[in-house]
């Protein structure tokens, strides 16, 4: 039985991470190569012991919400996202997704997961500011904070490394102000 949902939408409920959650699909996700192309996971092999102790300390977090996203239709978690380092003064936070089960991709999962967490971010956390970057070959990432009306910001050249390669790392935000007028003009 999975934790209650926390924020809930039409395709997917958003509830805290389970220690039973590492017994689940999520250890596999990130030894998935396929799956972490997009992120900076998939260096070394990830373990049940290495997810449990993950899930512990997100759930005793201040400064981050990890949630896990799991569908509404049946139950199945597949993916997590999250806020981080969120920042009290600055009002600030770093949006995280990570969608394991490659089924779903394309189905508009990610995006009605992000915009639930995004619009959490906004209203009952009181940020200001949401942030991510992402790999420059990274395109559903890409189209992802386009949809969250994030404009682009920046580029660190050559700031990661992945798959033996150099990549670079595209910085995106959105304000405050900017997702109230998105979201006004959707409704």
């Amino acid at each position: 039985m999975s934790a209650p949902a926390f924020l809930a939408g039409a395709k997917v409920r958003l509830r805290a991470l389970t220690e039973a959650d590492a017994d689940g699909p999520y250890v596999g996700w990130l030894n998935d190569a396929e799956v972490c192309a997009g992120n900076s996971h998939h260096v070394f092999p990830y373990g049940r012991d290495a997810a449990r102790e993950f899930i512990r300390s997100a759930n005793q977090r201040s400064d981050a919400l990890t949630l896990a996203i799991e569908l509404v239709a049946d139950g199945r978690h597949v993916g997590n996202i999250a806020l981080n380092q969120i920042h009290p003064r600055h009002r600030a936070a770093e949006f995280a997704i990570l969608l394991g089960d490659k089924a779903v991709w394309g189905q508009g999962v990610a995006s009605e997961a992000a915009r639930l967490i995004v619009a959490h971010g906004f209203s009952a956390l009181g940020l200001h500011r949401i942030y991510c970057g992402t790999f420059a070959d990274n395109a559903g990432m890409i189209a992802l904070a386009a949809k969250l009306a994030m404009r682009e910001e920046g580029r660190r050249r050559e700031a990661a490394w992945k798959d033996g390669r150099f990549v670079d790392v595209i910085e995106f935000a959105v304000l405050a102000s900017e997702w109230a007028r998105q979201e006004n003009s959707t409704n």
